[in-house]
């Protein structure tokens, strides 16, 4: 059975920093691309990060220089570093997972798997 669990979500300041974690189970996670996704009250679910088996990286503007993600083939797992938080980063945070890479991979559509989320909330 494929899960994706996420943890480290919670409630910080803004200017704060949280570390969000996506462990994977039940499928080769060093063929797959991880990606970070969020979704806010009332908006679409949007990219923030992602990361393929090769440890190529991308970035939504939103999290460039304020966010790192990063993985762990070992322990099957993909962090996001979030620092200097703002209130505008509070949404729910999702990890997904699909084989590849390539342009598509921005795109909720193209991931296979999904987490249940975390929820992130920055108060000012």
């Amino acid at each position: 059975e494929v899960q994706l669990v996420e943890s480290g979500g919670g409630l910080v300041q803004a200017g704060g920093s949280l570390r969000l974690s996506c462990a994977a189970s039940g499928f080769t996670f060093d063929d797959y691309t991880i990606g970070w996704f969020r979704q806010a009250p009332g908006k679409e679910r949007e990219g923030v990060s992602c990361i393929s088996n090769s440890d190529s990286t991308y970035y939504a503007d939103s999290a460039k220089g304020r966010f790192t993600i990063s993985r762990d083939n070992a322990k099957n797992t993909v962090y996001l570093q979030m620092n200097a938080l703002k209130p505008e980063d509070t949404a729910v945070y999702y990890c997904a997972a699909v084989a590849g890479w390539g342009p598509w991979i921005v795109t909720t559509s193209s991931y296979n798997y999904w987490g249940q989320g975390t929820q992130v909330t920055v108060s000012s």
